[in-house]
């Protein structure tokens, strides 16, 4: 609970205080909001409204419960009214069916439908979980597969499973930030675990990548960002599991298994009329790469895409490409040498940017 002090001068208008108030909880409450909508700048707006309806009601907070709780319930209550206004997102696997290698990348998906990449370690997302309560470590429920599968549940059981089974709220806090009962908030948290595990790995990434270990992750993602670098087909397909597939959203066409993967690999991107370097970070709480394409005009090399990793045991099992060049040309053909277009400067600044990374490679 917060001192009487900072409290009570929020209450009269303080808005020091009040920022020294809620200034704990201001990255976890933005992480939760990305879970509930699948996006870093939904999640944005999200906040912002939610702490602008804190500030107006904390006249009325009486102490009841912890602030926490009553941050989280008016996050949650916010979420839930963005998403009634808008499609769910996706990743381009669950948007089609896999296009032909042959055929090269597609128009763009318009319409804001993609699940956006999350900078866990810039917004400092904690290890472990939330509490003793809690099913899911928190880094793991930043995770790309996490992060879809809540996406294809109801809002209701979204905001249930993410309360109860990140967070580690009880069913009794759940009811009532949801204004509903006990029983309706367990019956919904059965459905949700259900939908859910049919749809995530059986091992989360964060084992995965403990069992790799620190060492053997890292030459793993020199390895393979190396291998891009030197446009080696070869390499790069040995590092992908028979399952592999990757997309490029905001593009909805998507390659797999790993012979349509290495296909398209040898007819496009390491064809060798694209000229890489990378850099290596994290996101969503996995191995990621900013990769930059040269440009001829600007003489270096400019951000192209961040490509966030999905590993099976130690093999590549999942790559999304988060591209940030425009999506203005109708023709499909403009997209075979997309590095040609300029920078999207809204998709720049939600990865390259907000992610740390610089704006060009010499």
């Amino acid at each position: 609970m917060p001192t009487l002090e900072p409290l009570e001068a929020a209450r009269k208008g303080d808005e020091t205080a009040f920022a020294r108030l809620v200034e704990p909880y201001r990255g976890p409450l933005h992480a939760h909001c990305y879970r509930m909508l699948g996006s870093a700048y939904d999640a944005d707006d999200a906040l912002q409204e939610t702490l602008l309806r804190a500030w107006r009601g904390l006249g009325r907070f009486q102490g009841r419960s912890s602030l926490k709780s009553w941050l989280y319930t008016i996050a949650t209550n916010t979420c839930l009214t963005q998403i009634e206004r808008r499609p769910k997102r996706v990743l381009p696997v669950d948007f089609g069916p896999a296009t032909d290698p042959h055929d090269g990348p597609g128009t763009p998906q318009i319409e804001s439908v993609w699940v956006e990449p999350y900078p866990d370690e810039q917004l400092s997302v904690e290890d472990g979980p939330a509490g003793p309560e809690a099913r899911y470590e928190l880094r793991e429920s930043v995770e790309l597969a996490f992060i879809v599968a809540l996406q294809h549940l109801p809002a209701t059981q979204r905001a249930v499973l993410i309360l109860r089974e990140v967070l580690g709220f009880s069913a009794a806090e759940v009811a009532e930030t949801l204004e509903t009962t006990i029983a309706s908030v367990n019956s919904a948290l059965q459905r949700a675990r259900k939908a859910v595990s049919e749809r995530v790995p059986e091992q989360s990434q964060q084992a995965n990548l403990r069992a790799l270990g620190d060492e053997a992750l890292r030459d793993l993602v020199s390895t393979y960002a190396d291998a891009w670098e030197r446009n080696d087909v070869e390499t790069v397909v040995a590092m992908l599991s028979e399952d592999a597939a990757i997309s490029m959203p905001p593009l909805a066409s998507w390659f797999g298994p790993r012979d349509v993967f290495a296909r398209f690999l040898a007819l496009f991107p390491l064809s060798g009329a694209w000229k890489w370097k990378t850099r290596v970070t994290t996101a969503n709480g996995q191995p990621a790469i900013g990769f930059y394409a040269w440009d001829d005009d600007a003489g270096t090399h400019l951000p192209f895409a961040l490509n966030v990793l999905t590993l099976k045991g130690d093999k590549v099992s999942d790559v999304v490409a988060f591209a940030v060049r425009s999506i203005e040309p109708s023709e499909r053909e403009k997209y075979h040498r997309w590095v040609d277009q300029p920078a999207d400067e809204k998709r720049l600044e939600g990865t390259f940017e907000r992610f740390g990374l610089p704006p060009k490679l010499d």
